[in-house]
């Protein structure tokens, strides 16, 4: 199942070099998460595994829906035709890119030198995980306690990309009364179809930030459930009477707020251990509180940007 689905891949990524349409290439770019994702659960993987398709999903809807606000289709010249490639020209195009990788993938495959792997590391995170975190998902473990350093500059870094988007922006504005929209309103059985999974996917994200510790999912994850909420919001009911710059500061306030706890909590060793001794379940609490805040703040960073991109954003400057 695995080398199947590795070798799906491969063709898939040829397929997306080779392809010159760009809405195909998006699609193909979907589809190479999506079984990104089933070979990340595969591995035993799973919180990696829902954060690629969940990441899939959003970005996948984000570049659509930019596609169709900026790209239009333009109305053929009188008497001209587009040209399509017949099936013999992509064949010879994509057949030798297709058998190198064939050989490729069965010499990975069948050829590997079979070397044993030390499982120091993934042995001392499985057995002391909880003990020292307190979090039996021990992905989250890692991201929020043994590996802190890595998630706050993360999280900068998503804040540094959403500051640098308002600048960039064409539109000088924080916010507007009205704007795109999306063309999906028009039908009905979607607008019906987005009613339904909208709440669907708040609920989602709420669950997965109270239970990444103890089980798949997380802060991050469920940010991006989060935010997806905000883009089925926008197709039914736009979301223009949502302030921008209010949720910059949201944002901003929620990182600093990480900050001081990482720092209380974490780094400060003499009071971690202090509050793990005195306070009952403090190592929980402090999951399930960065989990949100992470969440939080992943939500308003990917929301920013959509909103940015997609909502209020103007080709022209007047």
């Amino acid at each position: 199942m695995l080398e199947a689905m590795l070798f799906f891949l491969l063709v898939i990524g040829i397929l997306i070099v080779r392809e010159r349409s760009t809405i195909r290439t998006v699609i193909y770019l979907g589809i190479f998460s999506l079984f990104s994702a089933i070979v990340y659960l595969l591995l035993g993987s799973p919180d990696v595994a829902m954060a690629e398709a969940i990441i899939s999903a959003f970005s996948t809807i984000l570049f659509i829906i930019c596609i169709e606000k900026y790209y239009e289709r333009r109305a053929y010249k009188e008497g001209e035709r587009p040209r399509y490639e017949d099936w013999k020209s992509w064949l010879k195009r994509c057949l030798v890119p297709l058998l190198f990788s064939g050989f490729l993938f069965l010499g990975v495959i069948f050829f590997i030198p079979d070397i044993e792997v030390s499982a120091y590391l993934r042995d001392l995170y499985l057995n002391q995980a909880w003990r020292d975190i307190g979090g039996e998902n021990v992905v989250g473990a890692i991201v929020l306690g043994y590996r802190m350093y890595d998630t706050l500059f993360e999280a900068l870094i998503l804040i540094i990309s959403v500051v640098a988007i308002g600048h960039l922006s064409w539109y000088h504005l924080d916010s507007t009364t009205d704007g795109s929209h999306s063309r999906i309103e028009r039908s009905p059985l979607a607008i019906f179809s987005i009613k339904i999974i909208a709440p669907l996917m708040l609920v989602f994200s709420v669950y997965l930030i109270l239970n990444g510790h103890i089980s798949a999912g997380g802060g991050f994850q469920g940010g991006v459930a989060a935010a997806s909420f905000f883009v089925c919001r926008y197709m039914v009911y736009n979301i223009y009477d949502l302030s921008v710059k209010k949720v910059m500061k949201f944002e901003e306030l929620i990182f600093i707020t990480m900050v001081v706890v990482a720092i209380l909590a974490i780094f400060v060793g003499a009071l971690s251990q202090l509050l793990v001794r005195h306070v009952p379940h403090f190592q929980e609490f402090y999951l399930i509180a960065m989990n949100a805040m992470i969440g939080l703040k992943v939500g308003c960073g990917f929301f920013l940007m959509f909103y940015r991109y997609v909502a209020i954003e103007k080709l022209d400057t007047g």
